[in-house]
């Protein structure tokens, strides 16, 4: 069965709608017909991508937070979910130093307050958890982590999304061992793509320096990370939460990341960048002292993935990185944002059944 066709009329529970990637799997999930509902704190950004690609009028959005398992539960109990997709966290590494108990109260607790009303509802038929690549205990290894690797995030944020993952390898052990719902994560890599206003990401970094015409300000040059397309961990979220849904043997913990030839340092990255939006743009390397830890090399193995469903990654990073170029021209003119989306999002569906053959 084709997505599109699978995801007509479903049930879909989106945590984190408000969000970056949020904002994207909505849009899709529209495109593709199906019955979204978000439950989500307000955008974390202003602009925010949410609150300009134009999805709030055509789904149930529901400001909550995660943390509340009342409220939580108020939604399974009124939606009735089929497919439940957690997505909502606090995301950025730098902050959970600053917000450590926040960020274990979100990414923990809102992990177990999720669990909790999927054990409650059996309406759920598939869930899946998205963590990070940062789940890993990082050894700076020139490989590519597998999902069988021990689980032991060092900083805040890494720590609370490998709890996270713990959370729910306890809950589908202990709760759902009658198979009634299928259960997974999926650990992603660095995702990019157009509409992230957040602080302390790289390519958000960019734009606001390419918009003020300032020198591009780099702090970790040197740092290879796994950047892929937001467009390509989406695409496989919704695959393994279709495929798990048809066939429960299916649920397990995956990667998602790029192949190896496009994984990059920070400063490579920001080459591209530069070379694709032109206008003599530049950076610099202030590398900081004294700075919060952070991985310098983390790459992912995705072969699982790959040998379970056939799948491969879909751009490069030079098409990654020309697709966030396009989208950020779009908005500094101030054109269609929903428009440009939806051509991506259609070129990344074509370019994918063309890359499957």
């Amino acid at each position: 069965m084709t997505m599109s066709d699978f995801f007509k009329g479903k049930k879909v529970l989106v945590t984190g709608h408000t969000g970056f990637k949020g904002s994207w799997l909505c849009r899709i999930l529209l495109m593709l017909g199906a019955d979204v509902t978000g439950y989500s704190l307000e955008a974390p950004t202003n602009p925010s991508l949410f609150d300009i690609c134009e999805v709030e009028n055509r789904m149930n959005s529901i400001i909550g937070d995660v943390r509340d398992l009342d409220k939580m539960k108020e939604v399974f109990l009124q939606v009735q979910p089929e497919i439940v997709l957690h997505l909502a966290a606090q995301p950025l590494v730098r902050d959970s130093y600053k917000l450590p108990v926040y960020t274990y109260e979100t990414n923990v607790m809102g992990t177990v307050n999720i669990m909790e009303c999927v054990r409650l509802n059996p309406c759920v038929k598939s869930f899946l958890n998205v963590t990070t690549d940062k789940v890993y205990q990082n050894n700076e290894w020139e490989w590519g982590y597998r999902e069988n690797e021990p689980l032991d995030g060092f900083d805040p944020y890494s720590n609370s999304k490998s709890c996270s993952e713990l959370v729910t390898h306890s809950y589908k052990n202990s709760f759902f061992a009658d198979k009634r719902t299928a259960i997974s994560t999926a650990r992603a890599g660095n995702v990019i793509g157009g509409g992230d206003f957040a602080t302390d990401r790289i390519i958000p970094d960019c734009v606001r320096a390419a918009e003020k015409g300032e020198t591009i300000i780099v702090r970790n040059p040197y740092s290879t990370r796994p950047y892929q397309h937001v467009l390509e961990p989406l695409f496989a979220y919704l695959m393994i939460a279709q495929k798990q849904y048809e066939d429960i043997n299916y649920e397990g913990y995956y990667n998602v990341g790029p192949d190896e030839c496009d994984c990059v340092t920070t400063g490579e990255l920001v080459n591209i960048f530069c070379e694709k939006f032109g206008n003599s743009i530049s950076w610099k390397d202030v590398s900081e002292e004294n700075a919060p830890h952070e991985a310098n090399f983390l790459k992912l193995d995705c072969s699982k993935l790959k040998r379970t469903f056939g799948w491969r990654p879909t751009w490069s990073i030079n098409k990654t990185v020309e697709q966030v170029v396009e989208w950020t021209k779009v908005y500094f003119e101030k054109g269609n944002i929903a428009e440009i989306m939806d051509k991506q999002i259609s070129d990344f569906i074509a370019d994918s059944e063309k890359n499957q053959m």
